[in-house]
């Protein structure tokens, strides 16, 4: 590849860019969670933190909320539909794909193994990229 005068001016701007639009995109799904955290509210009348025994993730917007999540082995997730409309499925390594949660409905999986999992809504994650990972560790 030769590199001209044009190319060493274009590239710095293109990795500017390209770390711009990685916070964008942070700043923008932060504001989706939080979003999301309040329709978890209205649904189902306390904070995710404050529900017993389960790690609460939130499907909203065609995102899970926390996307990336680590928890000790034996944990149960509980993943909540705060959407309006949309119903989601969860599909986890190893198991079948849920069936789907319309809104205010959960899903719930006990992780049991070490590792990353990743994680997927059947019907979003080739079209919409709603693909999440839980990292399982030790207790």
């Amino acid at each position: 590849m030769m590199f001209t005068r044009k190319t060493a001016l274009i590239l710095p701007l293109m990795v500017a860019l390209s770390a711009a639009s990685s916070a964008l995109a942070d700043t923008d799904t932060s504001a989706l969670c939080t979003e999301a955290e309040e329709r978890y509210v209205e649904m189902f009348g306390a904070p995710s933190a404050d529900a017993d025994g389960v790690v609460v993730v939130k499907m909203y917007k065609y995102n899970f909320c926390p996307a990336e999540l680590t928890v000790p082995v034996g944990t149960t997730v509980r993943w909540a539909n705060v959407d309006k409309r949309t119903s989601h499925s969860v599909k986890v390594p190893g198991a079948p794909e849920s069936d789907r949660a319309f809104p205010e409905e959960v899903i719930e999986f006990t992780f049991l193994t070490e590792g990353d999992q990743d994680y997927l809504c059947g019907p979003h994650w080739e079209t919409q990229k709603m693909i999440g990972m839980i990292t399982v560790v030790a207790e």
